[in-house]
């Protein structure tokens, strides 16, 4: 028998390519699954198997639990004192162990140890391809599709299989078993059943992965791709830089008669490519994102991290695109919110922006419209900016003098220390008071928040409903029932 289990490990390991270690733990696994069928099956029992030799050894350990215990498990727990005397060095939580006799072999335990093993090589199996795969994850892989399954592709990679989600195909795209695919890898994880490589033909890194490989420039550094962005099976875009100023980035990925970018679209069944030049400068990178819509020009706006691009009417349509497909491509490539706008629009959106920050300074600053339109027209923006640009810079405007411009400033600055009084006078209003503080259910943000929206006290706070109070903090409902009940107490007193 110990002969035939070195065989038997021997022949599994080399022929399902596992480790020997794997088989001689599912050995062990069976075994013990076979004496627990003979002995126990609620038995702690433990095989152990020699890997030189191939004899092995029954084991039933007991827990060694204290005196006292009071869910004592005889089947699995030995108390202290007796275990002391079959083991005087044992101590709580370690085990008394007693020898069994090995079961022998029949048709019904082979069976058992023959299941226990298929399964341990096959979660070996599974778990080899795991780690093998893991280290492609990011690539491009190609396999031929096996089967298909509720509209989703099953790919046979050869050792495992792959599957390639109906939505994660190119619209229209008709694949069918038999076909030889190419996809991005775009997850590798462990799975009791079926498929554990996860494909995408939709992704954006797909195209990149695509001129990586078409574009030796690309593998060797001179070119680096900056981002990519897809209407899958429609059109996409691709941002490239040169890091050598002699290669040109965009004739480099198209290729000579325009073999390069040609072999990519025909992988992509026929997707438009617009390869563009990325900028570090954000509006020269919308600018070239957008082609080939030509821009006349173009406002950016820090704070909204948007882009105001404007365009001839003429060109309107090819900067917006068919459904909007040209911004919204160009929006994910830069990251940038792109608000196509005609000269007329732009101009009324300016003229609707003047206004409003001409009526500002007219109250504000007190100044006729004159002046008003003045500053605008000069760029101000803010009652900040009047206060605080320096005065040789506002004595440059031509109709400024000197004590026009202190005027002007003593004006914006005396504005905003009102401003400054006016909230911290506010926050000093809107602190909680002490009866509020001292509610048991209360805690300090709470208290702040509730003094911020006009409940400063207790009384306040005994007088809202409690629906109305999980509105007005988005607590839940408990919590507002118990503050509003803590709060009435006096009334009831």
């Amino acid at each position: 028998m110990s002969r035939e289990l070195l065989y038997l490990a021997d022949a599994v390991a080399h022929e399902k390519d596992v480790d020997r270690e794997v088989i001689f733990q599912a050995l062990e696994a069976s075994l013990v699954s076979a004496s627990k069928k003979k002995y126990g099956a609620d038995w702690h029992i433990v095989v152990d198997v020699d890997r030189k030799t191939g004899d092995y050894v029954t084991r039933r350990l007991w827990e060694v639990v204290a005196d006292e215990e009071e869910n004592f498990d005889a089947d699995l727990q030995i108390r202290l004192e007796a275990a002391k005397a079959i083991r005087p060095d044992v101590d709580l939580g370690g085990f008394v162990e007693e020898v069994l006799p090995p079961v022998e072999f029949g048709r019904i335990a082979a069976q058992t140890a023959k299941q226990v093993i298929v399964q341990k090589v096959r979660d070996a199996e599974r778990d080899r391809i795991v780690s093998d795969f893991a280290l492609r994850k990011g690539d491009i892989i190609s396999g031929l599709v096996k089967r298909m399954e509720k509209g989703n592709a099953i790919v046979d990679m050869g050792r495992a299989e792959a599957l390639l989600a109906k939505d994660e195909m190119m619209p229209r795209e008709a694949i069918r078993p038999g076909d030889r695919v190419k996809a991005h890898l775009q997850d590798v994880r462990r799975v009791q059943r079926g498929p554990q490589l996860f494909l995408s033909r939709v992704s954006p890194e797909l195209l990149i992965k695509l001129f990586a490989q078409e574009v030796p420039e690309i593998g060797n550094g001179m070119i680096e791709i900056m981002g990519a962005a897809r209407d899958p099976g429609l059109r996409a875009k691709l941002a490239v830089r040169s890091n050598d100023p002699r290669v040109d980035p965009v004739g480099a990925c198209v290729g000579l008669r325009g073999n390069r970018v040609q072999t990519v679209i025909n992988e992509l069944k026929g997707e438009r490519i617009d390869i563009v030049i990325w900028a570090a400068d954000p509006a020269s990178y919308v600018i070239n994102a957008l082609s080939p819509a030509e821009v006349s020009s173009i406002v950016v706006d820090e704070n909204t991290h948007s882009m105001d691009v404007v365009v001839d009417a003429e060109n309107l349509s090819q900067a917006i695109g068919r459904g909007g497909q040209n911004v919204r491509l160009a929006t994910q490539l830069t990251g940038w919110t792109i608000n196509i706008l005609t000269e007329e629009e732009a101009q009324a959106k300016r003229d609707e922006e003047d206004s409003k920050f001409l009526n500002h300074f007219v109250q504000e600053l007190g100044v006729d419209e004159d002046l008003a339109q003045l500053l605008v027209s000069e760029g101000f923006t803010s009652i900040e900016e009047v206060a605080y640009v320096p005065v040789a810079e506002m004595m440059e405007i031509e109709g400024l003098d000197e004590e026009l411009v202190s005027e002007l400033r003593r004006r914006a600055r005396d504005m905003l220390l009102n401003k400054a009084i006016a909230q911290e006078e506010q926050v000093a209003l809107s602190e909680p008071g002490e009866d509020l503080l001292s509610l048991k259910e209360m805690d300090k943000g709470l208290a702040h928040l509730l003094a911020s929206k006009g409940v400063a006290t207790a009384e306040d706070l005994a007088e809202l409903a409690a629906s109305e109070l999980c509105e007005m903090v988005g607590i839940d409902e408990e919590r507002a029932k118990a503050l509003i009940l803590e709060a009435r107490a006096p009334w009831f007193a």
